[in-house]
């Protein structure tokens, strides 16, 4: 197997599989000066002027994408809400349909309501003969492909329930054949979180289904979201506006899509991995022509050729939006340049003999002069942040700097639909490059060691002639339409005074305005619920949020070890020595792990020779343990784990990790 290294895996939607349950949220935290429900606001002046320049900067009069988005369409979703077995909620069909009109209201960013609205098209659709697609079910497209005797079922969403109503939906409309194999376009969870609504284990077992994935999936699909899975949960709360209303004034989109589904998250390991560059395989009289694409949207990544059908489906690799080359919910720095160099590879190789293109996000492009233009057009624009951020860089901008001077992409390429940013935007993915090559620090000695931001705030306010003067100085620029400078300074008067209630109100007001002007759905959905939070405190989901039962049996041993020593306390661990060995019966593995100067570290395939103590144990009841089925105590007293040595060795650990609140503070200073 070709291995990624580590250094170029990017975290992504796995870190919300851990976390989907706080989407359906109980009420907010209690916190000093919460006013309650204040807002959301109307659109002020300056919000109103600005909608309305963006009116006159695009071409709006261009209809081509409702034209495509709607082509094919067989039929919608027969159920408005898909739920799940205890009767929660996993998707609201008619959640948008306040997305009816071609006129945005001024709350929205007229282009970002273009790009919801083409969103919301959804059902089950014939892209061309044999090939389908059911598209907004969930954030990603559903695609299928019909083999000789049976489908090809490409990308089965994030969630079972929702993939299990799109399978549906398609069976009502064409002959109810057998799934004979399903197809992993890349590790995002998104694609491939539903696969249980389609197939079963069973099947797989014993050669009925073969489940494809590029090489390195479990690696990818897996790691990325373990260690810092609970920080970007949260954080992915305000990318894709889980926690707010689905209105005018609150979530509309999430650029690639809808949204996210709140289901099953599920996962069956494939059974054929893809490990050369290009690999040709006839699947149920099917030829795939499977091309790699490894460090691109995702690590583990691959495009799917059909020359029968002269189709393309480029997976997540070119959208219609710029993508992402750093989430705003946290990731590893994608490879602007890579994923240029494979798009230029894709176009070169298949461009002249394609007349379809789809990818598993948005609606397909027909033409073979529609397909290369969009192409060679995504190539261009990943190429143009590398290479002038590069180039700023080397001429001594700093990020911020360099973003101000690359606000917009060069003519013609700014004007097409596809480049816009609607996911990613310039303004993040040029610092995104600046951190792959350069990291955090922009080479000011002012900015190496900044005090920490209470302290900041506090200092700040007070220089500037304390609260009242600074309030009515932006209440003044407020009105004035600066809601970028309000933002920040606001940012300092909550953080100096996390109690004073007409702080936290300008503040939000603020970030509303900006959240509204937005044409980036993630942005937009950050800033309003920034503006949220601070009127109606941290929203604490009801439990924590549950591991999907798929994705911690995956998780391999050392990934739980790496997991403990996150954990880890250093406080509680100071000058606290231990050896312990991990014996897997099943697994025929072993494991040394030793606690020192407050780190916790482990080798594989080796042992202490007089440990503090040695556990045995078989991977399911780790995998137990993990997920908070079975207490450590509990399967020590059931005979699951036997302890040798030290008894209280594995309480004495256990007592030194931390547990991570899934609900920490964003817009207001950390809780103490």
């Amino acid at each position: 197997m070709n291995k990624i290294p580590a250094a170029r895996r990017a975290p992504c939607l796995a870190a919300l599989a851990m976390a989907l349950s706080l989407c359906a949220c109980a009420g907010p935290r209690p916190e000093a000066g919460n006013a309650g429900n204040i807002g959301p606001l109307a659109a002020e002046p300056a919000t109103v002027q600005s909608q309305q320049d963006w009116l006159r900067r695009l071409p709006f009069a261009d209809r081509q994408d409702f034209e495509d988005a709607q082509r094919g369409h067989i039929a919608g979703l027969d159920q408005p809400q898909i739920r799940t077995a205890d009767g929660r909620v996993a998707w609201d069909a008619q959640a948008y349909a306040f997305e009816s009109g071609d006129e945005a209201p001024a709350t929205v960013n007229p282009s970002l309501w273009r790009q919801a609205r083409l969103n919301n098209v959804s059902g089950l659709f014939k892209v061309t003969d044999r090939v389908y697609q059911i598209r907004g079910l969930d954030l990603a497209n559903m695609t299928i492909v019909e083999g000789d005797n049976g489908i090809i079922v490409i990308d089965p969403l994030l969630s079972a329930e929702t993939a299990r109503a799109a399978l549906n939906l398609y069976f009502r409309h064409r002959p109810a054949r057998p799934v004979s194999a399903v197809v992993y376009t890349h590790s995002h969870i998104d694609h491939f979180g539903g696969v249980r609504g389609v197939i079963s284990e069973d099947d797989v077992k014993a050669g009925r289904v073969q489940v494809i994935a590029p090489s390195g999936f479990m690696e990818e699909a897996i790691s990325e979201n373990v260690l810092a899975g609970t920080a970007m949960s949260r954080r992915a709360q305000y990318m894709y506006g889980a926690l707010l209303p689905k209105s005018p004034t609150g979530q509309v989109d999430a650029g690639l899509g809808k949204g996210l589904s709140r289901g099953t998250v599920t996962l069956i390991a494939p059974s054929l991995l893809i490990e050369k560059p290009v690999e040709t395989r006839r699947i149920d009289g099917v030829d795939i022509e499977f091309q790699l694409t490894p460090g691109t949207e995702a690590p583990s990544e691959m495009n799917l050729y059909f020359p029968q059908m002269r189709t393309l489906c480029i997976a997540e690799n070119a959208v219609r939006t710029q993508h992402n080359l750093l989430t705003l919910r946290g990731a590893k720095v994608r490879d602007a340049k890579q994923w240029s160099y494979y798009l230029d590879e894709t176009l070169a190789r298949y461009g002249p003999q394609s007349d379809v293109l789809l990818g598993q996000h948005h609606w397909p492009t027909w033409g073979k002069e529609h397909i290369n233009r969009l192409l060679a057009d995504q190539r261009d624009m990943y190429a143009y942040l590398n290479d002038q951020t590069l180039r700023l860089m080397n001429q001594g901008y700093t990020p911020m700097e360099i973003t101000e001077r690359l606000h917009t992409l060069p003519e013609p390429l700014a004007s097409q639909w596809y480049a816009r940013d609607y996911y990613g935007s310039i303004s993040h993915n040029v610092r995104a490059v600046y951190q792959r090559y350069l990291g955090f620090y922009d080479g000011n000695p002012a900015n190496l060691n900044p005090l920490p931001p209470v302290e900041t705030a506090r200092r700040t306010i007070a220089w500037m002639g304390g609260t009242d003067a600074v309030l009515a100085r932006a209440r003044a620029a407020y009105s004035q339409g600066d809601y970028r400078w309000v933002a920040q300074i606001g940012n300092q008067l909550v953080f100096a005074e996390p109690e004073n209630q007409a702080a936290r109100q300008l503040q939000a007001a603020a970030l509303e305005q900006l959240g509204y002007q937005s044409e980036n759905s993630t942005w937009r959905n950050a800033y309003l619920s920034g503006a949220q939070e601070l009127r109606k405190g941290v929203t604490v989901p009801p439990t924590p949020g549950a591991a999907s039962a798929d994705l911690v049996k995956a998780l391999t041993v050392p990934m739980f070890f790496d997991f403990l020593a996150v954990r880890l306390n250093a406080d509680k661990a100071a000058g606290k020595a231990m050896r312990i060995n991990w014996v897997f019966p099943d697994l025929e593995q072993r494991y040394a792990m030793a606690l020192n100067n407050s780190a916790l570290t482990y080798r594989a395939d080796a042992a202490h020779p007089a440990p503090t103590a040695t556990i045995t144990l078989r991977k399911p009841v780790l995998n137990a343990v993990f997920a908070g089925q079975v207490k450590p105590g509990d399967a020590i007293r059931s005979g699951q784990m036997q302890v040798t040595g030290d008894q209280q060795a594995l309480a004495s650990l256990f007592g030194m990790l931390d547990s991570f609140s899934p609900s920490f503070n964003i817009v207001t200073p950390a809780a103490r």
